[in-house]
């Protein structure tokens, strides 16, 4: 992850992966380059499809839940070219097996944090409902106990999530090991690693993103150049930039939140509370009747866009599950040795 005082410096340390990897002039069976090329072609055509063609949606709950359909797909399409390459689990490197386990541990953990973020904020949603039914009676008293809600779920959105902080670290080092275990005389475990590794890069992009969402910062957003040679690095390049981008100049606005559909009900509620006043008249009534009824209608769709975002991050969560229990069923199947005994029984994930 970049450093906090140069967000903008490309994260490229590690040289390049595929030095030993991929040498010049190395061969790959036809089968072996087309199963290579698909992912990679695949992989390229879904990061153009991410870039959004209108800025406005950058860190919309709909483009977010478009980033983690791309991560679904590609993290699936790792476990059907794993079964494709019919690369025999006993053949797995202990490296491969170490950095695979690693890696998903991180993952589920920040899947979790999501998902606790995701949680917290759709909790707000009550603060909305209590205000809007206070609304609905044209009594000073009522109007008084709904700003008192209103203020409540403003303090509740600014409020910092802790779980958030463990991503940081996670991602760190995450970044740190995109420089995979060297692959020798196996092409297969070659174009196993090259995979994994565009989907480690695109998954490490994304999840940097729902963390400066989430925490409002865009101090932790990463730059990660890609290997030029991969198919998807152009496309790669080009909606990483224009994502940090867009996110960045959000940050530093100043708003209260960068996550849109949230900063537009925060604007509802800001244009309705100097209008909840002891003593309304008829026709501020009137006023702030429509008020309510346009937060109402942007909370709805607050509520909506959380509850679908909720449901994908719980389905990249399980699909890593499956993709570690396919391979501790596997490591089960081929060797009771003990260091194994001891991976599988590491290996367990609970969700939390």
């Amino acid at each position: 992850m970049s450093r906090q005082q140069d967000p903008q410096r490309p994260l490229f340390l590690f040289g390049n992966p595929f030095k030993m990897l991929l040498p010049k002039g190395s061969y790959l069976s036809p089968r072996l380059l087309s199963l290579l090329n698909d992912f990679e072609l695949a992989l390229a055509e879904r990061l153009m499809n991410l870039k959004p063609k209108d800025k406005e949606d950058v860190l919309s709950l709909s483009w977010m839940g478009s980033a983690m359909e791309l991560l679904c797909q590609t993290h699936t399409d790792i476990k059907t070219i794993i079964t494709k390459l019919e690369l025999p689990v006993c053949d797995w490197d202990d490296k491969w097996i170490d950095a695979y386990f690693d890696d998903s541990v991180k993952l589920l953990d920040i899947c979790n944090a999501f998902s606790s973020e995701l949680t917290r904020l759709n909790q707000g949603n009550l603060f909305l409902q209590c205000a809007l039914h206070n609304m609905d009676a044209h009594d000073s008293e009522r109007f008084l106990k709904a700003r008192s809600s209103l203020d409540g779920w403003r303090r509740h959105i600014s409020s910092k999530n802790p779980r958030l902080g463990n991503c940081f670290p996670n991602l760190d080092s995450l970044i740190g090991t995109l420089n995979r275990p060297k692959v020798k005389n196996s092409d297969k475990g070659k174009v196993l690693m090259r995979t994994m590794y565009g989907v480690k890069v695109v998954t490490v992009f994304v999840s940097s993103i729902f963390v400066a969402a989430f925490s409002g910062s865009a101090n932790k957003l990463v730059d990660l150049q890609g290997l030029e040679t991969c198919l998807w690095a152009d496309a790669f390049t080009d909606v990483q930039a224009y994502i940090n981008g867009e996110s960045r100049n959000m940050s530093s606005s100043g708003r209260v939140t960068v996550l849109k559909e949230l900063e537009s009900v925060d604007t509802s509620v800001k244009k309705l509370l100097p209008m909840i006043q002891e003593g309304v008249g008829p026709i501020e009534a009137e006023a702030v009747q429509n008020s309510a009824s346009d937060l109402g209608q942007r909370a709805a769709k607050l509520s909506q866009g959380l509850d679908l975002l909720v449901e994908q991050v719980d389905g990249f969560f399980q699909i890593l599950l499956s993709g570690r229990d396919t391979l501790l069923c596997s490591l089960r199947m081929v060797s009771s040795a003990p260091d194994i005994k001891q991976e599988t029984r590491q290996g367990q994930a609970v969700k939390s």
